[in-house]
Formats: structure tokens, C-alpha cells, sequence
């Protein structure tokens, strides 16, 4: 397989957008990405692979950047492949206003001249961004990307396209996120207190997709109002679907930790992030998101918590 992905590659719809700005394209959607092993994302050379679900249906997505000619070339597939291929400048932050943005602290500055070029993207998919942001909640990395992929094997479907062949998946519908039974969450290492949170917003995701472009605060008040979905939940999904610099990750087990280490000398609480990150509202969020880019954090020491291992074993297939 060359690095232009399988040899089914060819059709499908494509785009040509020449971004007003040097557009990192590796750096712009790999937050994306839910763990090494997500199955809805892969990268082959220069180009990146996304498996989505979109309001027309479920599409394959191929973004490769081509800097010498200054564009960005996206092919796309499936029933949702024209509106994949409408979203790419939103999802690449052809939308994020950076007007306003005063660094202020030294460090930030240095960290903004590194990344002058980063942009916030938005999907406009919000459940994408909420089933696997529920499941990420109170517990490991590890546990958490096992329990996303798990979700996506047995219950998503194969990408359309080219995308078979890549091993590519989109995430299950909303529908079908209502109807897994209870120890099928078990089975995956979710408890029930997270697969209600899913069920319940699997059964007003309609109403959930249509805060795409509402104010911030009325984004959070909306989802914070189900339950088992609270401030930092809406803040994950207010960065991805919306594409909101004003939605730091406040109640992060690192983020007030991090920041307060590297911009005060000492970790700071939740409470005292709030306080910090407020003279840079309304873009509150690039402050931790530019740090963690430049790769600055507390230093790590100690027992990291463990994985549980009360729940059935996993079961996946590929």
C-alpha cells in the first residue's frame, strides 16, 4: 500500500481549498484522534483518514496537505462525502477568529510564536464528539480508548469507500447507542453510570447536533442539563464539534495541575485556573491548548492509577 492510501482509493469527490494561512493540517485535527489505536482515524504518509458520520450519512475522509502548491486535498466517499468535503476549512480553523488574543505571559508568548499557526477546527458533530468524551470520563487513557474502540467494533460500521480496505470505521448512530444492552456496556469496560450518560444523549442527539453555532455558554447549559454530562464533558465536546477557544478543560485530573506548574511556579486548582485563564476570556481555551502543543506540563512522578480490572474481560473484533 503506498502512502496514498489502498489501490481502491480512486473516485469519490475531491476538493482543492487554498487556505489564507499556513495551515498545519497534522497539528489542526490530531487532536482528533482518540488514542493510537482509533479506529475512525488513520494517517498514511502525509495524508489523514477519518471515518465519519455525518448528517447525509457515513463518509471517508482524506486530507493531505500539499504546502509547495499551498493548497490542502481532500478526496471523500460514501453518502456523506460532499457534506465531509463542505466542512473541511471549518475543521481545519478557517473559521477561528484569533483577533483579541493577547499572550500576556512570557511563556505563552513563546508558546504562541511556535504555533502562530494554530487554528481551533470544528467538526459540527457534536454526538461524535460526546460518546467518545462521556467514556473518557473518571477513568484511564488506556481504559478509555479500549472502551471507545470496543463501541466502534461492534456496534459502528466499516467506512465507505476505500476505507474498508484501511480498516476504517464510523462511530454507531445514535439509534444504535440506544438499543446496546446493558452488559454489552459491561463487556466493554463501561459502567453504567457513563452508558446511561450515552443512552440519555443518545436519545436527544438531534437536539444535541443543533448547538452547532450557539453561543458557548448556552452549548454548555444545554449538555451540562443531561445528566452525567458535566463541565468538563461539554468543554471536550465545545473544543472538537464547535470549535470553542473559550472552553478550557476545567476538572481535568492535569490541566489546572499543568498549568498552574508552568505559568506560576505551582499546581494550581480548579478554582484557581478559573481565576488565571480569566483575563484571556474569550479565548481562555488556547492558553492550556498552547502549552500542551509546546509540550510543557508538571513533571510526571509517582504511581499512575491503575486501570480497574473488576470488569468482564474485553471482547473486540476488527
Amino acid at each position: 500500500m503506498s502512502s496514498e492510501g489502498p489501490a481502491g482509493a480512486a473516485g469519490g469527490c475531491e476538493r482543492l481549498w487554498r487556505p489564507h494561512w499556513p495551515c498545519p493540517v497534522p497539528l489542526l485535527i490530531g487532536h482528533l484522534r482518540r488514542g493510537a489505536g482509533d479506529p475512525t482515524y488513520r494517517t498514511l504518509g502525509d495524508a489523514t483518514w477519518r471515518g465519519i458520520r455525518t448528517p447525509a450519512g457515513p463518509a471517508t475522509l482524506r486530507i493531505e496537505p500539499r504546502p509547495r502548491e499551498g493548497v490542502v486535498h481532500a478526496r471523500a466517499w460514501g453518502p456523506g462525502a460532499e457534506w465531509a468535503l463542505e466542512s473541511v476549512p471549518a475543521l481545519l480553523g478557517a473559521e477561528d477568529d484569533v483577533s483579541g488574543f493577547e499572550p500576556r505571559h512570557p511563556v505563552v508568548v513563546e508558546a504562541w510564536r511556535r504555533h502562530a499557526h494554530w487554528r481551533i477546527g470544528r467538526t459540527g458533530r457534536v454526538m461524535e464528539a460526546l460518546v467518545p468524551a462521556i467514556i473518557e470520563q473518571k477513568v484511564t487513557g488506556q481504559e478509555a480508548f479500549a472502551g471507545f474502540r470496543m463501541l466502534v467494533h461492534r456496534f459502528g460500521e466499516r467506512a465507505p469507500g476505500p476505507g474498508a480496505e484501511l480498516r476504517l470505521w464510523v462511530q454507531p448512530d445514535a439509534e444504535t447507542i440506544r438499543r446496546v444492552p446493558s452488559w454489552e456496556w459491561l463487556r466493554m469496560h463501561i459502567d453504567p453510570a457513563r452508558s446511561r450518560a450515552l443512552v440519555t444523549a443518545a436519545r436527544v442527539a438531534d437536539a444535541l447536533e443543533r448547538t452547532v453555532g450557539m453561543p458557548g455558554e448556552e452549548v454548555e447549559r444545554r449538555l451540562t442539563s443531561l445528566p452525567g454530562i458535566g463541565v468538563w464533558t461539554a468543554a471536550e465536546v465545545r473544543q472538537r464539534a464547535h470549535g470553542d477557544p473559550d472552553a478550557p478543560s476545567f476538572f481535568d485530573y492535569h490541566v489546572a495541575k499543568d498549568v498552574g506548574h508552568v505559568l506560576a511556579g505551582r499546581p494550581f486548582d480548579d478554582a484557581e485556573l478559573a481565576e488565571f485563564l480569566e483575563p484571556w476570556r474569550p479565548h481562555r481555551g488556547r492558553v492550556p491548548a498552547l502549552l500542551a502543543l509546546s509540550g510543557l506540563h508538571r513533571p510526571r512522578r509517582g504511581a499512575r492509577m491503575a486501570p480497574r480490572t473488576h470488569l468482564p474481560a474485553r471482547v473486540t473484533r476488527t
